[in-house]
């Protein structure tokens, strides 16, 4: 049976964040909220808790779109290969923010996912809860989001205590850090070193155009 573990969105209770990372350094899984939707996360060295993420999703793992949680950019090129200076400047403007970089993966990420992934989500989410939690835990987490069966025309569940509901018997930890985002991060593919928009979510558009002008 998971924990249902509140955490104040703004101000993190530091033992509660110990909670969550002794949990992911056990291999657990949890559930918790990013600047968008709520999203499944583990560490991202463990490879049965990817599995089981995977699962959960109903996927298997090499399709399930893993990303990963970076506390800034410093962590960049231990997961992606260079990237040009253009692309790299736009990710310091928006990020931390509701974006979704596909970039060109380095020889790490296939070791990591067990896979012949090519390429890598890079996330910086615009949370004090995530931030914490990759601070305290020392390195990313492997995220996914947490995407179920339509309710209400829904296509995520927003409310804690209802995702709570339905997986207490399939993760470990569900972080209540307030209600959700119905819309997910705009996701933007780099992998030939220019800005192509694959998914228009919660990350302005708008904005991503005036500062590649």
């Amino acid at each position: 049976m998971a924990i249902f573990l509140q955490v104040h969105p703004d101000n993190p209770n530091p033992r509660h964040i110990r909670t969550i990372v002794d949990c992911l350094l056990s291999g657990g899984v949890i559930i918790y909220p990013t600047d968008t939707v709520y999203a499944l996360g583990c560490s991202l060295t463990q490879v049965k808790a990817l599995d089981r993420m995977s699962q959960i999703r109903g996927e298997k793992k090499e399709k399930t779109s893993f990303s990963v949680i970076c506390q800034d950019l410093k962590q960049l090129s231990d997961y992606a290969r260079p990237i040009g200076n253009d692309i790299f400047k736009l990710m310091k403007r928006v990020l931390p923010g509701p974006y979704t970089f596909i970039l060109e993966a380095n020889n790490n990420v296939p070791k990591i996912y067990h896979s012949k992934k090519k390429s890598v989500g890079i996330r910086v989410p615009d949370n004090k809860i995530v931030s914490a939690i990759v601070l305290e835990l020392g390195g990313p987490l492997a995220s996914t989001s947490l995407r179920t069966d339509l309710i209400d025309e829904q296509e995520y569940i927003i409310d804690p205590e209802l995702i709570y509901e339905r997986y207490e018997k399939q993760v470990d930890i569900v972080v209540d850090g307030g209600f959700g985002d119905t819309i997910g991060s705009t996701i933007l593919d780099c992998t030939d070193d220019h800005v192509v928009l694959v998914r228009e979510g919660k990350g302005e558009i708008k904005n991503l155009l005036t500062i590649l002008d």
